[in-house]
């Protein structure tokens, strides 16, 4: 890999180092006004939105054309975005004076009908009633080995439909099943993770609802897979004064074992403070930063913060969808210890697939702070 050019934060004295020998303090460093607007410039670039592609690339050539100074990149690009404002604007009401044939999001009910909640799904509850679900596993290597630790569990639905499980557990979020189809899940994940080989952890994704559920330690009690063997994977959206409950929910299962990933899926600043107050033992990062990142030097600037403030706190950087060897090339050189994805390995719900993923067991760094090393 050709060397690379100077950070991008480090231009803009973040000062965000990341060495096998030295790694610098990630977000004390960054002065008041300057890390408000890295925040912002971050949380921009960060969307995943299709429908303000336009707007990131727009803020992209401005931080090109501003190198090191990021504030004139952003006052710039504030700028040109409110005068494209009042036709944007002007538009957006002439669109909602318009009649439509359905009612606006928050509009009451009619009169005489009774708002139903939750709908209700007869497919749904057919799923739950008759178990049909089951668990696909994506193998996850050390990238510097190319050795299986590891495993994600994969929700997959028996159905004539074809429906992605994106689709089933959205369906299920507003048919009032979202918390019974997770619960689902996990207990064929757990069922079926007794075939995979018995050296691999298994990763399991969990939505904050279910991880403040009270049913959630006696589901693992009665599963006969070692906690050492798990890995809790929580989106990093939940929020800012949920942190204290969930450490609390999930303790008990982090005393007996189990350890905890927390998916970066927002800002890498606001992100930061929820890993800090729960120092996961794994970080992974959101999919939208993978994806070509060989060819964005901005991206791969926020990864470089990432593996900084991973190294830093003790956790594991773990990457997913690696579709590409010019994509891994380049998540192994900014240091990035894990990954997953179909350049390396596709889903299966074969065990004899499963069989496949064996190799010399690796370790998982120690939990930030907590003086203990977990075996995949």
């Amino acid at each position: 890999m050709s060397p690379r050019k100077p950070s991008h934060f480090a231009l803009t004295d973040a000062g965000l180092r990341a060495s096998g020998k030295t790694v610098e303090r990630p977000l004390k460093q960054l002065s008041g006004l300057r890390r408000q607007v890295l925040e912002i410039i971050d949380e921009v670039l960060s969307d995943s939105s299709q429908a303000t592609d336009a707007v990131r690339e727009q803020l992209r050539q401005h931080i090109a054309a501003h190198p090191g100074h990021p504030e004139e990149a952003l006052l710039e690009h504030l700028s040109e975005l409110r005068s494209e404002q009042p036709d944007q604007q002007g538009g957006q009401q002439r669109e909602q004076s318009e009649p439509g044939e359905q009612d606006q999001p928050g509009d009451p009910a009619p009169q005489g009908e009774p708002e139903s909640q939750h709908p209700g799904s007869p497919r749904l509850e057919a799923v739950l009633r008759d178990h049909m679900l089951m668990t696909a596993f994506q193998p996850v290597f050390d990238l510097s080995t190319g050795t299986a630790v590891g495993a994600e569990a994969l929700t997959r639905f028996v159905s004539d439909s074809g429906d992605p499980a994106d689709f089933w557990f959205a369906e299920a979020e507003d048919s009032g099943l979202r918390t019974d189809l997770e619960f689902a899940a996990l207990e064929s994940g757990l069922e079926a993770a007794l075939k995979l080989p018995p050296h691999l952890f298994v990763a399991l994704k969990l939505s904050d609802e279910v991880c403040l559920d009270p049913r959630l330690p006696g589901l693992f009690e009665q599963s006969p897979l070692a906690p050492g063997r798990v890995i809790l994977e929580v989106s990093g959206k939940f929020p800012q004064d949920q942190a204290d409950s969930l450490d609390a929910a999930v303790a008990p299962l982090r005393s007996a074992g189990v350890r905890l990933c927390i998916e970066n899926t927002g800002s890498f600043f606001a992100g930061a403070s929820h890993i800090l107050r729960l120092k996961p033992e794994m970080i992974k990062l959101e999919r939208n930063l993978t994806a070509g990142l060989n060819l964005d030097s901005l991206r791969q600037e926020l990864v470089a913060a990432e593996v900084a403030f991973a190294r830093e706190i003790g956790a594991v950087l773990t990457a997913q969808r690696i579709e590409t060897k010019d994509e891994l090339d380049t998540l192994t050189g900014l240091g990035v210890t894990l990954g997953q994805g179909y350049h390396l390995g596709r889903p299966s719900v074969q065990p004899r697939e499963w069989a496949k993923w064996g190799g010399k067991a690796r370790h998982l760094a120690s939990p930030g702070g907590r003086g203990r090393t977990a075996k995949t």
